[in-house]
């Protein structure tokens, strides 16, 4: 799905930066950043590199883990890949963001799903690990990044937006037979977020699923429990020592 947005903002004349771990995937006509985004560290070096106006951010990064991986910086790697590493873009970019006269962020995850929850006395699922329990716990903390981002008065836009089942990535056999009679073609689900960019909402905050909106009266949304995992994010001690330096 990244790619398909980088082709098609590409092909409207935009120019678009792609941000990956592997060269091989690099797309014609961006510019390509190779970090692990796993590591804040890599995270802190990559968005030191984008010092021009940023109109748009989109958040793609994900690669789920059948058993728990820990970083060098003793971070559960999921946690770390598809939750941490949206947060520190967006506020080590903000900057750029709000060097532009209408921008938005494009957090693509799993919006309107309500089960999953934070773990908040072992965010790192330290004691109980599973691949489910770990994509969904990510998935509600990207949810509340939407809230805690915007409840800040930001200029910046911010879109929450999950895609549904998309035709896209590596799967095993039987994912990709699904795929194949199930799932939305990748130029459906980018469609949106292709709009979203020319077009940001007037909103601070918006939530779609699947094209439906979603309520920002949601459990999921709770202003409070996003105001709780900004506080808790923050004091990481691999963000912790960002903020001190």
């Amino acid at each position: 799905m990244g790619r398909a947005t980088a082709l098609e903002r590409i092909a409207r004349g935009d120019r678009v930066i792609v941000i990956g771990s592997d060269p091989a995937k690099a797309v014609d006509g961006a510019r390509f950043l190779r970090a692990d985004l796993s590591s804040v560290a890599e995270v802190v070096r990559v968005a030191g590199e984008i010092t021009e106006p940023v109109d748009a951010l989109a958040l793609f990064a994900n690669r789920p883990q059948t058993r728990r991986v820990v970083t060098p910086e003793g971070l559960e790697y999921t946690f770390a890949l598809y939750y941490l590493s949206r947060y520190l873009l967006g506020e080590l970019l903000l900057p750029q963001l709000e060097a532009s006269t209408r921008a938005v962020v494009v957090n693509v995850a799993g919006v309107g799903t309500k089960v999953g929850r934070i773990h908040w006395d072992d965010m790192q699922l330290a004691r109980r690990y599973s691949v489910l329990r770990s994509q969904l716990q990510a998935g509600r903390a990207n949810d509340l990044l939407g809230v805690s981002f915007a409840a800040q008065g930001r200029r910046a836009r911010y879109v929450l937006y999950h895609p549904g089942f998309t035709r896209s990535g590596p799967r095993n056999l039987p994912i990709r037979l699904l795929a194949k009679a199930f799932a939305k073609p990748v130029a459906a689900s980018v469609a949106p977020i292709v709009d979203w960019i020319s077009a940001p909402p007037d909103e601070p905050l918006t939530a779609s699923d699947r094209g439906k909106a979603v309520p920002l009266s949601l459990p999921t949304l709770s202003p409070g429990d996003a105001a709780r995992l900004d506080a808790s994010t923050k004091a990481l001690p691999a963000v912790a020592a960002l903020r001190r330096a």
